[in-house]
């Protein structure tokens, strides 16, 4: 059970990685995880958390239906989340210093440690403080720290009036900086 739970840990510092606006003290806390079964794969490495799964680290939460996370051979970790209320995988942090969360939603959220992208699929959502950008298909590089959002799945474009990206930027009070959503 430890190995699974060492695992775990390195799965939630993947998943929280590209938020570098998230809570730094969160990566020390300990990761709970409740869900209504779950199913390891020692030998590929495979460990999938099934019904009303629930993960806590600090001030992270991460609520699916499924999680499926996977270990490459070099150690680097992938976490799939889907499902969940109203069909949405969801994610909550705290910003770092700030009274301000971080909240992400999609009927599939990937994670991709070695490539640092965050991937969020289908009613894609994120909000950062008040600023908050939806999409068919939001993609995250925590390496180059930009975004991509299209209006159709899996990075494609539909070229319509409807289904477009929606993005609200508020504007910053003075000596506030400016962040991305």
């Amino acid at each position: 059970m430890n190995k699974i739970l060492r695992q775990l840990v390195l799965l939630t510092l993947s998943l929280t990685a590209p938020l570098a606006i998230a809570e730094k003290a969160d990566r020390s806390k300990p990761v709970n995880i409740e869900a209504d079964r779950v199913t390891v794969d020692d030998k590929n490495k495979i460990h999938i958390f099934e019904g009303h799964v629930a993960l806590t680290q600090g001030t992270l939460t991460i609520r699916s239906d499924k999680l499926v996370v996977s270990q490459d051979m070099e150690g680097y970790q992938r976490g799939i989340a889907t499902g969940g209320d109203g069909g949405l995988a969801r994610f909550r942090q705290k910003r770092e210093g700030k009274n301000e969360w971080v909240e992400g939603e999609g009927e599939r959220i990937e994670h991709d440690a070695r490539s640092e992208l965050s991937q969020f699929f289908q009613r894609a959502h994120v909000k950062n403080g008040d600023d908050e950008v939806r999409g068919q298909y939001i993609q995250y590089n925590g390496l180059t720290e930009t975004y991509v959002v299209t209006n159709g799945p899996n990075a494609t474009t539909i070229p319509s009036q409807q289904g477009r990206v929606q993005v609200t930027i508020q504007p910053k009070k003075k000596g506030e900086s400016a962040s991305a959503p």
